[in-house]
């Protein structure tokens, strides 16, 4: 069995004759420091024109450099049988639509049953060794597309375009109420509760997040948005939406207003949280609180879908598009939606051009 992966070449130009090779492997190449450390430490790791150099060495033109990195494998994961949903697959790259309910990685208490467990088992099967290195996480509930990185050397590249923000991630989400706009930026800074730890808010000394929203269709009681992730905050979208005050459906943390802080209206308590309270989206009577509450119950997580991921192949340069189909879950309460009656009996719905659908 051959002990490291396919290499990685880079051919040396005129302009390049006489620099280091450290410097055209972290200038041109992207290697990090950190790679090219443990690259130092393996027989075959760094070659030029096919033989074992130091990093000090000075290239010409027309050197081939080439760098290969171990095989590794994920043996501090079990490795379970699952149903994978491949949307792409090559050398380099391994994208999954995620289904809902399913955690990505193992964590603290939960070792078992997630993502990468799976699909270390998928590739044990087909006789390869990769370690599991997500590049990005989705929420347990979140359904939708999750890039995999199958060697150090990608992960490090398709991360730093993550933080470059150059990938761009599209959601669509179902939600309480309509936003005030049709498009729009939601700007709120996002940090921990310190109430609930677990949690996150908006708050003036959180960090920076931006998230861009465009409402797609609208129905009597809800909406179904596109939204673009600018930052990459924990619940970042869950957050911001509750912040203008429609909520996902079917979202247990970050509940509509119905659920929590009490307060008094004509004689009758209600309940509604401070951040959309502020957006006028108390519930105006009991029987649309039961509303409220039956819609969430109608799907069991949030409605919101990782739909597409854009970017640009580590190795090939390539601009890769990755798309995942909505799920028969939110199918079906898209559906349920556009079926819902106004008073006067007809149901009513628009769609993203604005036109009127009854």
């Amino acid at each position: 069995m051959d002990l490291y992966y396919p290499p990685i070449s880079y051919v040396v130009s005129e302009r390049e004759d006489g620099m280091l090779l450290k410097t055209i492997m972290q200038k041109r190449m992207g290697v990090s420091r950190k790679l090219i450390s443990r690259l130092k430490l393996t027989e075959q790791g760094i070659m030029l024109n096919g033989t074992r150099v130091y990093i000090s060495a000075k290239v010409q033109t027309g050197d081939i450099i080439e760098i290969r990195m171990e095989q590794e494998r994920s043996d501090d994961m079990l490795p379970q049988p699952m149903e994978l949903d491949i949307l792409y697959e090559d050398g380099h790259l391994l994208v999954l639509n995620k289904p809902a309910g399913i955690i990505v990685h193992p964590t603290k208490g939960h070792y078992t049953d997630t993502l990468a467990n799976g699909v270390v088992h998928y590739w044990l099967e087909q006789g390869w060794n990769y370690r599991f290195r997500a590049v990005h996480r989705l929420d347990q509930e979140t359904s939708g597309v999750l890039v995999v990185a199958k060697n150090p050397y990608v992960h490090q590249h398709v991360s730093e375009q993550m933080i470059a923000g150059t990938v761009d991630k599209r959601y669509i989400a179902l939600v309480h109420g309509t936003p005030a706009s049709r498009s729009g930026d939601i700007e709120g800074p996002i940090d921990r509760d310190p109430l609930e730890p677990h949690r996150r808010i908006v708050t003036p000394g959180g960090y920076p997040s931006l998230t861009r929203y465009k409402v797609c269709e609208t129905f009597k009681s809800a909406s179904m948005v596109e939204l673009k992730l600018e930052t990459g905050r924990t619940h970042q979208i869950r957050v911001h939406m509750l912040s203008i005050g429609c909520p996902l459906i079917g979202d247990r943390m970050y509940r509509h207003p119905v659920y929590d802080t009490r307060v008094q209206r004509n004689d009758q308590v209600q309940t509604i949280a401070p951040e959309a309270a502020l957006n006028g989206v108390v519930p105006r009577t009991e029987l649309e609180a039961a509303s409220i509450q039956e819609l969430d119950s109608s799907i069991g997580r949030q409605a919101l879908h990782a739909a597409s991921l854009t970017l640009v192949h580590p190795i090939e340069g390539r601009t890769m598009v990755f798309s995942a189909p909505l799920p028969e879950d939110m199918k079906s309460l898209k559906a349920g939606l556009a079926q819902e009656e106004t008073p006067e009996g007809a149901s009513i719905h628009h769609n993203n051009e604005g036109e009127l659908n009854v």
